[in-house]
């Protein structure tokens, strides 16, 4: 390959980068919007107050929307991952192969029942409405169950055997989901989820708020995505310390990248904020020791590429 070749293929591949930057947010609006919004449905059916089913039914147009732009950005994803990686899914597609095809099963359960919910408001009784909802959130959490299986297996290969350079005795359940990175990746994403849609959605209120919009609906419609974001940040302190622990004693090398570390470091610091030139973190906020305490409980350990 030429330097001319190379040069597109790393600017090509910096592009797929944007496009997981677009498309992620929209995956953690799948995995909790839909169950936000059953749950404010569901108070309907249990109070009869119209403030709950108007303000479920405008969510609807606003999740019908995100699916279609994630639809978008998934396809060109999908694309970019055989153009840009032939050589590594033609050899390693029968391996996670299996769950992408899970994931596509379930975008398409997604997009039915998200045209019978949005559309059925007026055209099913109540009860059948909101039971029609039930699969989107299902089908929500399948799908990007499969694809951060497929994830964790990239961090952790297993189900199969290497002969030859040729990949044999091929055991996709076992690639999928015996995996030890898949459930901290997997709670990690689903907390994260909620979260990113709570503050979101109150956000979208807050500003009408400041706006001197402060009715009854507005309470109401920023009460319970906050109150849903406010109880699952301290969760996802606690699973992100066990994720990021994980990747410390599995891939060090992959931490010292992200916290921009490039030699051995006895009480290795943590940066908040910063850019990372010359081998080192600049403008960044340096806290001291942190970095080692959070990857060993021990703020004199050693944390480094090679440790």
């Amino acid at each position: 390959m030429t330097p001319v070749h190379q040069a597109y293929l790393l600017q090509a591949r910096q592009m797929q980068a944007l496009s997981f930057t677009a498309h992620i947010p929209l995956v953690c609006f799948g995995i909790a919007f839909p169950a936000m919004i059953l749950f404010v449905e569901w108070w309907y059916l249990r109070t009869g107050d119209e403030l709950y089913r108007t303000l479920a039914r405008r969510w609807t147009r606003v999740m019908a929307a995100l699916f279609a732009v994630g639809v978008i950005t998934g396809t060109i994803l999908s694309f970019e991952m055989g153009l840009l990686w032939p050589a590594f899914t033609a050899k390693f597609g029968s391996v996670f192969g299996l769950g992408f095809a899970i994931e596509g099963f379930s975008f398409f359960l997604e997009a039915i029942f998200i045209g019978i919910y949005a559309y059925g408001w007026d055209r099913l009784s109540p009860r059948a409405h909101f039971r029609s909802g039930i699969p989107i959130a299902i089908a929500g959490l399948t799908g990007s169950l499969m694809v951060i299986a497929v994830n964790a297996w990239m961090n952790h290969p297993t189900g199969f055997r290497m002969v030859d350079g040729r990949v044999t005795d091929v055991h996709p359940l076992t690639a999928l989901f015996d995996n030890s990175f898949l459930w901290p990746e997997l709670t990690h994403m689903y907390i994260a989820g909620y979260i990113i849609t709570g503050f979101l959605v109150a956000g979208a209120y807050a500003i009408g708020r400041l706006r001197g919009k402060w009715g009854r609906y507005e309470r109401t419609a920023l009460a319970i995505p906050l109150t849903i974001a406010a109880l699952a940040s301290p969760v996802q302190v606690l699973v992100g310390d066990w994720a990021a622990r994980d990747v410390a004693t599995a891939q060090p090398v992959k931490l010292a990248a992200l916290e921009g570390l490039s030699k051995t470091t006895k009480g290795a610091p943590e940066h908040l904020l910063g850019w990372y030139e010359d081998e080192k973190v600049k403008y960044g906020v340096e806290i001291p020791k942190l970095l080692s305490l959070l990857a060993s409980r021990r703020s004199t350990s050693c944390a480094s590429p090679s440790s």
